[in-house]
């Protein structure tokens, strides 16, 4: 009979947290960004697919990701009034950002 520590339990089990793709519209403040997550759905009576968008406020301790940018965000405890998400990773950067850095150097 085998045990197995928490540790690995965790490791094995993917995250409940929840996770959302969406691009970024502002990176102003510091160590924040702020993404919005478009959401498509049938309409209940009609079943036409309506869009509808939110936004989210992430943590991005690096101050990596730029406007325009497609990112994965996860959901964390609250950080400040408005912070729930922070960011995972950049799954696509925009054409902006790389022209900006080009000019930059």
């Amino acid at each position: 009979m085998t045990t197995t520590t928490e540790t690995e339990k965790t490791a094995e089990t993917p995250s409940r947290r929840n996770e959302k793709v969406g691009q970024v519209v502002s990176t102003k403040m510091q160590k924040t960004i702020v993404v919005e997550v478009e959401m498509r759905k049938a309409h209940p009576k009609y079943k036409r697919i309506v869009k509808s968008s939110r936004k989210f406020y992430a943590h991005d301790e690096l101050n990596s990701a730029r406007v325009g940018d497609v990112v994965r965000i996860r959901e964390t405890r609250p950080l400040s009034k408005l912070k729930r998400w922070s960011l995972e990773e950049i799954v696509r950067r925009s054409t902006l950002s790389q022209m900006e850095d080009a000019k930059a150097s």
